[in-house]
């Protein structure tokens, strides 16, 4: 995101009942959870936070020189699910990465967009999902035509989608047209795959900036309305789908640019006190390791280590003779290392 340009920032849970009725939602958005506070005054939680963001933006645009600018957060979202299920796929309380960006002109909109689906590509290969990730074209209820969606290839997933055969665009079915033609390419050829959507991206245009009156004085010194542009990725669902693909029949794989521990470090033949030592010397480099001095056999460790999906496993014992065995998650096989050569591979 701040590659993007964009500014991280916090905002409330609670959002004013007024706030979401200038915009209508507070009447037409089902999943809001509604709640009293102090003086009977009502609040919703956060469910998204457009209401939120645009008076904030307010305060800040006034001319053309204070746009383009684009502002995001990692914060809890409350949806009022009818039916939460599969694990974090779905849920009434989730984290969210959603950004909001605001500009001069449609133009520039369509531009900062097309960034943003090039960095979402970008994280999903990071990921681990990017190969079976599709760009599907989805409804844009009242913002435009279309809006997009990243979904996941995934029985798992909830959703049913078309995927071109020509050039692999996807189509959800609730826009499908009478003449089911794909929307990237024109071809009608489809299969229809079940997948889980990691991602969206809106161009909101003015749905949101008319409503609280967000212009800005041009060159012209002509007030205009601010366009705008709203992306989000769901980060339990994101990781959910992560471990859709990422497991083999020992456990997770998890990518080593998201896993929770880089290493694994286990001790054994009475060795603990070089793994120790060994433990605080890679946590000082710069090194995510967990050591598991748990008094349980090897076999134990070894399992929870591939259950865990860690995605290099160091074992310290008498038999590698000062050395270390250094073995990669997705490898069957191991290599012994003297200490330089341990931290040249894992740093």
């Amino acid at each position: 995101m701040e590659d993007l340009g964009a500014s991280e920032v916090l905002m409330p849970t609670l959002i004013p009942k007024e706030n979401l009725q200038q915009t209508g939602r507070w009447e037409t958005f089902d999943a809001l959870y509604k709640l009293k506070g102090t003086n009977d005054k009502d609040y919703a939680l956060g469910a998204t936070h457009e209401e939120v963001v645009v008076p904030l933006a307010r305060q800040f645009v006034f001319s053309y020189k204070d746009l383009p600018f684009g502002i995001y957060q990692i914060q809890n979202k409350f949806r009022k699910e009818a039916r939460a299920k599969s694990g974090v796929l779905r849920t009434r309380e989730f984290l969210m990465k959603d950004l909001y960006s605001f500009h001069l002109c449609e133009n520039c909109l369509d531009e900062y967009y097309d960034k943003v689906q090039a960095t979402y590509w970008n994280i999903f290969k990071k990921c681990g999902i990017k190969d079976k990730t599709y760009l599907t074209f989805a409804s844009g209820g009242s913002f435009a035509k279309y809006s997009h969606e990243f979904q996941m290839e995934t029985e798992a997933g909830e959703d049913e989608i078309y995927v071109c055969k020509k050039c692999r665009t996807g189509l959800n079915r609730e826009i499908l047209d009478k003449e089911f033609k794909c929307p990237s390419c024109g071809a009608i050829e489809y299969d229809l795959v079940k997948a889980v959507e990691v991602g969206n991206i809106f161009k909101l245009k003015d749905a949101f900036s008319q409503p609280f009156n967000l212009k800005f004085v041009d060159k012209e010194d002509h007030e205009r309305i601010v366009m705008m542009g709203c992306y989000g990725i769901g980060i339990q669902r994101l990781m959910g789908a992560v471990a859709e693909v990422g497991h083999d029949e020992d456990g997770l794989t998890w990518p080593e640019q998201i896993a929770p521990y880089r290493a694994y470090l286990i001790g054994l033949d009475d060795t603990a006190s070089e793994a120790l030592e060994l433990y605080k010397e890679l946590t000082k480099a710069g090194v995510e390791v967990i050591y598991d001095d748990r008094d349980v056999s090897a076999g134990g460790k070894f399992a929870d280590c591939d259950l865990m999906g860690i995605p290099y496993r160091i074992v310290i014992s008498k038999k590698t003779d000062g050395k270390f065995e250094l073995k990669k998650r997705s490898s069957k096989e191991t290599e012994i290392l003297t200490k330089e050569e341990l931290f040249s591979k894992l740093s």
